[in-house]
């Protein structure tokens, strides 16, 4: 199971032992960060809130966006990705004038949701991969907004916050019943600070929340963030050197190899050669879109272009002209081979590779050695670069 599933699964959990409980948190009379109340600021850090939207990331009962409803004037959308949290809010709130409970998981509710002037979260921040939630709070998020959550710094077993990005076992405690295992994010202040730069956002204050009992060792991390404006990169222009075509100096193909039961497909060309399907690259066409145009126009075979993998380029010269060939492998394809009209290539047959004919098309013989070095065919040179999504062909040589 990946965290998200096992969180939710873990806060599912909680919140249906809550609802057996039958308890409600009351609305408080202010916010409290961390576990104690009273320590550290209040709803204060999130600014003037008067109607404002507000989004509440892990919202679970909803007590919290009713103060912030009630007392500051906000309109507050409480997110959360249990059904049994959604269920509680909803039965204690799901009437509170100014707040609106939503049971989905955060990012994909900010894809749809119109951008937030806040965004805050009590405790509930590290309960979500930071790489799946930033990047849709950066879209999420209006330019200027506060965002600002409370995550684990230091846990009730002394464990600190770690530098590394990785989720780690912790357990959600309730009253005498079995603790419930849950996946966090408990990442140092300057990991946090990271991200969130890296996300289009600057961390205005890091604030630690400690536990007024001293034999308590937990640890809150009060983070204040606020999304920076979005920056809007200016185009860079190019223009042609001048307004003459180019001289014609090079010619682009692409020759595909075809491999049945039967054996390697080749056509006879008018002047004689044995030839792989192929031809030229036309302006605009990725590679693979050239491979499935020529061989259906050459032998009248369907393709598509998820089934192709090009091997790699062969450079070389006829006369003055630079001559730059594609190899391709076709994996699938449907129909047989037949003559087409107008085509100058046809005469399909089937040859083992054990026995390919005499008088194969040099761009032919460059791109099947190649794709296969032990093949015993003489062509002229050519310098081949392999592409990284080649199979053979990154250990091959057409020289």
């Amino acid at each position: 199971m990946t965290a998200q599933s096992i969180n939710e699964q873990s806060w599912t959990i909680y919140g249906q032992r809550q609802l057996d409980y039958g308890y409600s948190p009351p609305v408080p009379d202010r916010i409290d960060w961390a576990f104690w109340p009273g320590v550290g600021p209040g709803a204060e850090v999130l600014g003037d809130l008067r109607g404002k939207r507000v989004l509440d990331i892990g919202s679970g009962p909803g007590h919290h966006a009713v103060h912030l409803a009630r007392t500051h004037g906000a309109l507050v959308d409480g997110i959360d990705m249990s059904p049994t949290q959604h269920q509680r809010a909803m039965a204690d709130h799901g009437n509170e004038p100014g707040v609106r409970f939503v049971c989905a998981d955060v990012a994909d509710h900010l894809d749809d949701a119109e951008p937030y002037a806040v965004a805050y979260g009590i405790r509930t921040f590290g309960c979500i991969d930071p790489h799946h939630l930033l990047p849709a709070l950066q879209d999420g998020l209006s330019e200027g907004a506060p965002l600002v959550f409370s995550a684990l710094h230091t846990d009730s077993d002394s464990r600190g916050p770690s530098s590394t990005l990785a989720s780690r076992e912790q357990v959600i405690r309730l009253r005498d019943e079995e603790p419930i295992a849950t996946q966090m994010w408990v990442l140092t202040p300057q990991l946090w600070e990271g991200l969130l730069t890296d996300h289009g956002f600057t961390v205005e204050a890091v604030d630690l929340l400690r536990a007024p009992q001293d034999d308590n060792p937990v640890v809150i991390q009060l983070v204040r963030a606020r999304r920076l404006p979005r920056r809007h990169p200016t185009r860079i222009s190019s223009r042609p050197r001048t307004h003459r075509a180019p001289v014609p100096h090079a010619a682009v193909g692409v020759g595909v190899i075809l491999v049945s039961e039967q054996g390697l497909l080749l056509g006879r060309h008018r002047r004689g050669t044995w030839e792989l399907p192929g031809g030229t690259v036309e302006p605009g066409e990725s590679f693979e879109e050239t491979v499935v145009r020529e061989l259906a126009e050459e032998t009248g075979l369907e393709a598509s272009s998820q089934d192709v993998t090009l091997l790699g380029t062969l450079v070389d010269r006829v006369d003055d002209v630079l001559r730059v060939t594609v190899g391709a492998v076709v994996r699938a394809w449907e129909g047989e081979p037949a003559n087409q009209p107008d085509e100058s290539v046809g005469d399909w047959r089937w040859y083992s590779l054990a026995a390919l004919p005499q008088g194969l098309f040099d761009c032919s013989a460059q791109i099947l050695t190649a794709w296969r070095p032990d093949l015993l065919i003489d062509h002229p040179p050519a310098h081949f670069t392999p592409f990284r999504t080649g199979t053979t062909a990154s250990r091959a040589s057409a020289s």
